[in-house]
């Protein structure tokens, strides 16, 4: 064992840590387990862009109020130096273990540096922070969880005054902040008694959930009458709890049947095995519940409700989970839709996607008039654009990622699941009374534009030789790239890491404009298909991202899909086993 890890080992079975974090890494010690402290001491866990996310536990590279605090001292140091104290934080949590600790934590050391914190009184989705950020005009916020993670990860999320997630330059500004804190003995804290009894530690409460449902009014495509749309929800133990059906029945939604076993917040996540609506498990009741009751759809969010999951009736009169790019084509098209037709389209609207988000949408938005941007994974990007639209005096109307996050609204910074669950329900009341379905409307699009199908693969990587093995696949398909999968040729390749486009049939070599920096590899086949790299920003994984589509006529609609799917499938398997021979 290296020399520094023993350091850090003995400093942690010392005050000032506390009790429990000493016995537990005591105990290790006595066990002699020499793996598990070598994970847990062999780095800091690192700060990075977004915050920071690990497993819960005692050590430098896990999550707790050290590291948490640490995090938390050197956002402080960054607001002062920007002057900026008065402007305050805005600080949220979700239902995950230690969430509520940390928020405390973290609002204790901001009123202990003098920064006002505003802290919701209950546990609160990622995008009400973002939507408290820009209402009370904070400099910054941050958002206690570990989003659809498993129940042993927690994190810190950072956001700055646009609301939006921070990005270049203050990401890498408040980076060398924290990385400057290199003591526990370096935090400046208040209790948070005595913070609330000053007045730096103020409640957030009711007025910021009446502000949202007041901006969700004006954006509403429909009266807030009564609908008879039959719906079950199930927050999967999270801060959707309270808020989706609140919103739901202000709009005359009513029908809705919360998934009991699930609507009852829990850090342990008893009835999942990852609270995702991605996972078909983890929809499954929802599912069962709906067959039960013959409900309409099936809205599902995560633990911190910025994403959401859908299922509705296919033609076979089972129910059907449709994937993160289907639910956001649908949104995408029925908002840009209503709005053409309601004359209510500004003229410089502008939609927002991420690279490995469907290029169906891109197809949709120009055909009404829209301008494109597409951005890196990660909503912070769509949020920073959006920022540009708004210096620009243009339009955003939507916003999404085909990881089941989307933003049909404006007036929030970060993919947002409570109102996307509102306007897919407001989306099948309107089919609804044109004696339509959600099913229909899908393969409408289809017809419409094209048929595009996309699948996503993932390969979990754990723990330090993971990460090094993850280097090795992006590296090797970096300087060796396939000329063909599945027998169909490269006709190109953006290699985002080092922002070059290569041509493969004219062997050329130009820049890539627009995005910034990232380990991300894409391959553009000559049949119009498309596969992207991309190790996970926060997760031990790399993912593989597949699209294909086709023309596709009405009354062929079902065999063109069962012939995308299988070509998805032969690239699905020419690239795993490419990644193999790495």
């Amino acid at each position: 064992m290296e020399e520094i890890i023993k350091k850090r080992i003995e400093e942690w079975m010392n005050p000032p840590f506390d009790k429990d974090a000493i016995d537990e890494i005591k105990k290790l010690v006595s066990e002699k387990n020499e793996k598990e402290l070598t994970e847990r001491f062999y780095t800091t866990l690192e700060f990075g862009t977004g915050g920071l996310r690990g497993i819960l536990g005692a050590g430098t590279n896990r999550m707790n109020i050290y590291t948490v605090g640490m995090a938390a001292q050197g956002l402080a140091n960054y607001i002062t130096q920007k002057g900026r104290q008065s402007d305050g934080v805005v600080i949220a949590c979700d239902s995950r273990r230690m969430s509520r600790r940390f928020l405390e934590e973290t609002a204790s050391i901001m009123a202990g540096n003098g920064i006002r914190a505003y802290v919701f009184d209950d546990i609160a989705p990622t995008p009400m922070c973002s939507f408290a950020i820009r209402q009370l005009k904070a400099v910054s916020g941050a958002v206690i969880t570990a989003s659809h993670n498993p129940p042993e990860y927690n994190g810190f999320k950072v956001y700055w005054d646009d609301g939006g997630q921070v990005v270049p330059p203050q990401d890498k500004e408040i980076i060398e902040e924290v990385k400057r804190i290199q003591s526990i003995a370096e935090i400046k804290k208040i209790s948070f008694e005595e913070g609330k009894k000053s007045g730096l530690i103020t409640p957030i409460g009711e007025d910021i959930i009446a502000r949202y449902i007041s901006l969700l009014e004006k954006k509403a495509l429909r009266p807030k009458t009564a609908s008879n749309v039959r719906i079950v929800y199930s927050p999967l133990h999270g801060t959707g709890y309270a808020i989706v059906p609140r919103v739901l029945s202000h709009f005359g939604f009513t029908d809705v049947h919360l998934v009991k076993e699930q609507a009852v917040p829990d850090g342990n996540f008893p009835t999942v095995e990852y609270p995702n609506p991605e996972e078909k498990a983890a929809m499954q009741m929802a599912l069962d519940l709906a067959k039960n009751i013959n409900a309409d759809i099936v809205l599902a969010t995560d633990p911190d409700a910025d994403r959401m999951g859908v299922a509705f009736k296919s033609p076979s009169g089972e129910y059907a989970l449709i994937n993160g790019n289907q639910i956001g084509t649908m949104l995408e098209y029925y908002l840009l839709k209503r709005l053409a037709e309601s004359k209510r389209l500004p003229e410089n609207a502008t939609v927002i996607k991420t690279i490995v988000t469907t290029d169906l949408q891109e197809e949709i938005a120009r055909s009404f008039g829209c301008a494109v941007m597409d951005v890196l994974t990660g909503f912070k990007w769509i949020a920073m654009k959006m920022k540009e639209l708004d210096a620009k005096g243009e339009s955003f109307v939507f916003g999404g990622e085909e990881s089941y996050g989307y933003l049909p609204v404006d007036f929030v910074r970060d993919k947002d699941a409570v109102s996307a669950c509102y306007f897919f329900a407001e989306m099948t009341d309107y089919l609804r009374s044109q004696g339509r379905t959600l099913s229909d409307f899908l393969d409408e699009i289809y017809t419409v534009y094209n048929l595009y199908l996309e699948d996503l693969h993932s390969l979990t990587l754990k723990g330090i030789e993971g990460m090094e093995q993850i280097g090795r696949i992006m590296e090797s398909f970096r300087k060796n790239p396939p000329a063909e999968f599945a027998g169909v040729k490269v006709r190109s390749l953006h290699d985002i890491k080092n922002l070059i486009a290569k041509d493969i049939a004219h062997n050329t070599v130009t820049k890539l404009e627009g995005l910034p920096q990232s380990d991300v590899l894409q391959f553009f086949l000559e049949d119009g298909s498309k596969i992207t790299m991309r190790p996970s920003g926060t997760e031990p994984k790399i993912k593989f991202y597949f699209s294909a589509k086709e023309k596709a006529e009405k009354e062929k609609l079902e065999e063109s899909k069962k012939q995308v799917k299988e070509k998805i499938e032969r690239y699905k398997e020419a690239l795993l086993e490419k990644v193999k021979a790495v």
